[in-house]
C-alpha cells in the first residue's frame, strides 16, 4: 500500500488528507443526525403532560430545549406563547433557521470533498502524462521504466480521487435527504403547536395539524 502511494506523486497527500476528512465528517453527522437526537419520538405527549400539570415553567423549557433539536423549536413557541401569533411563528422561524444550519453542518465541506478529490486526480493524471512525454523526449519509447513512473502516477492519483470522491458524494446526498426529512418534520409539528396555542389548549399539541404545512 505504501507503495502505491509513494508512486501515486505528492497530490496523494492532500487526496489522503481529504479522504480523513470526509470520513471523520461521515462519522460525526452519523452520529449528530441520529433520529433520538433530532426528532425523538414523545415530545408532543411529554408537552401535553407539563400542560395538563401546569408544570410548563422555566425548568421544563430548558429541559425540553436541550434534549433535541425538535425541542428547541418548541421551546421557541412555548416560551412565547401568552405573546401574539406572529411574535410566535417569527420566534419559531428564528430558531428553526439555527437548527436547520446546525443540522447541516460540515455538509458544504463533504460535497467540497466530492467535488475536489476528481479534480486532484485529474490532475495527477496531467502531471503523470507530462512526465512520461517528458521521458520519451529525453530516452526515447525504449525505456519502459521511465514511461512507467508517469503512467503509474497518473493512473493512480485518478482511482484514489475517484474513491474518495464517489461515497463522499454519496453521504453528502444521504445526509442533505436526512435533513430535509428532519425540517420538514419539525416545521409540521411547529405548526401543529402554534395552531394548539393560538386555540388556547397547550394540552391538544399531540392533534394533527389543520391545514396543510404552511401556517
Amino acid at each position: 500500500m505504501l507503495e502505491i502511494i509513494l508512486a501515486g506523486g505528492w497530490l496523494m497527500a492532500p487526496i489522503i488528507l481529504c479522504s480523513i476528512l470526509a470520513v471523520t465528517i461521515i462519522v460525526e453527522r452519523f452520529f449528530a443526525l441520529r433520529r433520538k437526537k433530532v426528532v425523538p419520538n414523545g415530545i408532543g405527549e411529554q408537552v401535553e403532560k407539563w400542560s395538563a400539570r401546569h408544570e410548563l415553567d422555566r425548568r421544563h423549557l430548558d429541559q425540553l430545549r436541550q434534549g433535541s433539536a425538535l425541542g428547541r423549536v418548541l421551546a421557541a413557541a412555548l416560551v412565547n406563547r401568552h405573546r401574539p401569533r406572529d411574535h410566535i411563528k417569527e420566534a419559531v422561524e428564528d430558531t428553526g433557521r439555527h437548527v436547520a444550519h446546525e443540522l447541516e453542518r460540515f455538509l458544504n465541506t463533504l460535497g467540497t470533498i466530492a467535488g475536489i478529490t476528481p479534480l486532484l486526480g485529474l490532475l495527477g493524471t496531467v502531471i503523470g502524462m507530462i512526465k512520461v512525454f517528458t521521458a520519451i523526449i529525453t530516452y526515447g519509447v525504449g525505456d519502459a521504466n521511465q514511461l512507467a513512473g508517469g503512467i503509474s502516477e497518473a493512473l493512480i492519483t485518478t482511482a484514489a480521487g475517484l474513491t474518495v470522491a464517489i461515497p463522499s458524494f454519496f453521504f453528502y446526498r444521504y445526509f442533505k435527504g436526512l435533513v430535509e426529512e428532519y425540517v420538514y418534520s419539525m416545521e409540521a409539528q411547529a405548526i401543529n403547536l402554534i395552531e394548539v396555542i393560538d386555540r388556547g389548549n397547550t394540552g391538544q399539541v399531540g392533534a394533527p395539524p389543520r391545514g396543510g404545512m404552511r401556517a
